[in-house]
Parts: C-alpha cells; structure tokens; sequence
C-alpha cells in the first residue's frame, strides 16, 4: 500500500512506520518537525516538511498520489498546557485536523487512521475499565480537540465515504525493542521517561503532582500501553475499514499509579528516582484505564508488552543508549525540500 504519515516524525507515528516498512508497504511523511525528529524518520521514507494548519500546502502533499491510506498523528498533547491554552490547542488541533481531513476526502482517499485520545472521557464519570461507548466527556481543551476531529471524521464518512478508525490510547509507553526508535519530546511531559531521566541523572528532581486522588496510593492511575503494540493496532486495523468506520480504546486493561512507576524505575534501572511532590495539574482525572475487549475481539489485537516493568525496560535501554535523544537534525536521503511542497 501507498501510506500517508501526517506526523511521522513523532513518537507513536515512526514506529508505526517501521511497522509499516516491515509489513512491505510505502511510506511517506508529512511533518513540520515542530515536535518530530527526522533522525525517527526510517530510511527510504518520503518526507515533506509542511504544516497541516496551511491548508494549501497540505492540500499539494495529499494530492501527489493515491494513498491507500492516510494516518493522522500530528496534534499538540499536553493535557496541562491545553487547560492553560485552551484557544491555541482547540485552534491548532482542529484547523490541522480539518485541513488534512478535507484535502483527504477531496482526493478520494477510502481509509484514514486517526490518533485519537483516552482524553475524551472524563475520569470523575468513569469507574473501573472504560469501554469503547462510555459518555465521552473531554476533561480538558486537548481531549476536546480531538473529539471535535472524530466529529469531522464521521461526517466524511457519511458524505464521502471516507473510512476512519479513531484508535483511543491511553498512555503510549516504551521503545523499539531492537532499539530503533524511542521517546524524545522536548519539553518531556511524560511520567516514564522523566522518572528514568531522573533515574539516569538527567533530570534533577521528579515531581508527583496531586497526593489526595482516588486512588489506592493517592496519586493518578494510568493504563499504560507500549507503543509497539499500538503500532500494530493500527496496522492490523486498515483491513477492517473494508466495511466500516470504527472507534477503538487503546490499552494494557491494567491501571498503574504514579508512585508504582517510580518503583518500576527504580526495580529495572537498580537506581533511586530522588521526586517530590507538587499541586494537582488541572485536568488530570484520577484514574484512565482502558477496557480494550472490543478491538481484541474484533481484529486479534492483543498487547505484547503487559507487565510495566517490560515496558519500563525498553525504555530504559533506549534512552541509556540516546541520552540527548535524537540529537541534532537533518535531513534524510529522499526528503523533499520546504520549496517543493507549499
């Protein structure tokens, strides 16, 4: 298949390439490098540097072939910095979502993958697993951005016949098992790599925020998913989209709370994680854990990596190995210059 990446740079979207480049298909991506590596760009991967909220430019990429499929993954995703910047995230998020979904629908695209967020349902009304038709009920501007981008996907559905799979994962977690590819955001807002970068000496002092949730331990429980088994969610659901569009929730089934990841750290690495505590962060719910029953059921995906401790291992190994992530960037043999795609 001919496979669009919007966000291939990024963290969830290159290692779907390589899954992608393993299961034999073509892939080329689209990024404004905002938040993305291209060293995380496999070679032999098309690249355009292009920015989805410039309609025109993101019209030109979609419109160089026929795409088999088109994946979605370039959004702003801090749940905190959304609630202190709602209009910008709610701006951002939805202009580029809607841009590339138009331009899609426009070229006659047939299936289309969005990355999708546990972020659309609100912890306080949930209690136990959330499944697929749980009440969706954004907590924060970033969960309600990508709502309003399923809204959009329905409708090209309905209008154009376009088929999507919003895939909702909860915390994508982990690296490359062969050590490929890893977690590198800049800032890091992620609980697992600021635990092990503070476990490395990479980062003075952790901080917890919020000791008096509802929870076992008092700090946030979260359902943590490696990012390889979501590479293959969302490789093995393009098949399904033959006969209709579909909704899944993404995760392990299993909740771990802030405290337990320190103490995974600390059990993999054989290093203490020097952390202290600070405020709530306002829309973090208590507890996201995923009832992702459906979607085994229906295509046979089932997660490979369900202990955290694996999951804490590949990560580890991985930013032992990068500890200034991918380094400095530049361009990769057969990219394709700013001038060539706006």
């Amino acid at each position: 298949m001919k496979c669009l990446v919007a966000g291939g740079a990024g963290y969830v979207g290159s290692h779907v390439i390589i899954g992608l480049l393993e299961a034999g298909h073509e892939v080329t991506v689209l990024d404004n490098l905002s938040t993305g590596h291209l060293a995380a760009i496999p070679p032999g991967v098309g690249f355009h540097n292009a920015d989805l909220t410039d309609a025109q430019a993101t019209k030109k990429v979609v419109s160089q072939k026929k795409w088999d499929v088109v994946f979605h993954f370039a959004a702003l995703s801090s749940v905190s910095e959304s609630v202190n910047r709602p209009f910008h995230y709610l701006r951002q998020n939805t202009l580029s979502s809607l841009n590339l979904i138009e331009a899609c629908a426009h070229q006659g695209v047939k299936r289309f993958v969005f990355s999708s967020t546990a972020a659309l349902f609100n912890g306080k009304t949930h209690h136990g697993l959330i499944p697929d038709n749980a009440a969706i009920d954004p907590s924060s501007p970033y969960g309600d951005s990508k709502y309003v981008t399923e809204r959009a996907l329905v409708w090209a559905d309905r209008i154009y016949g376009m088929r999507s799979a919003c895939l909702r994962y909860f915390n994508a977690a982990g690296a490359d098992p062969l050590g490929r590819l890893g977690e590198d955001h800049r800032p890091e807002t992620h609980l697992i790599p600021l635990t092990i970068d503070t476990a490395l000496g990479l980062n003075p002092l952790l901080k917890i925020f919020g000791s008096d949730y509802n929870t076992p331990d008092g700090t946030c429980v979260r359902d943590y998913v490696h990012v390889t088994d979501l590479a293959d969610a969302h490789i093995r659901v393009i098949d399904q989209l033959d006969n209709a569009s579909v909704a899944y929730n993404l995760g392990n089934g299993k909740g771990f709370s802030n405290l337990e990841i320190i103490q995974s750290v600390e059990r993999v690495s054989g290093r203490k994680v020097h952390w202290e505590w600070a405020d709530r962060r306002h829309g973090d719910p208590a507890t996201l854990v995923a009832d992702s029953s459906r979607i085994q059921r229906e295509i046979g995906w089932q997660p490979q990596y369900q202990d955290i401790d694996s999951i804490v291992t590949t990560a580890l190994h991985w930013r032992e190995r990068h500890p200034h992530g991918y380094g400095k960037k530049r361009l990769p043999e057969n990219s394709i210059t700013p001038l060539e795609c706006i």
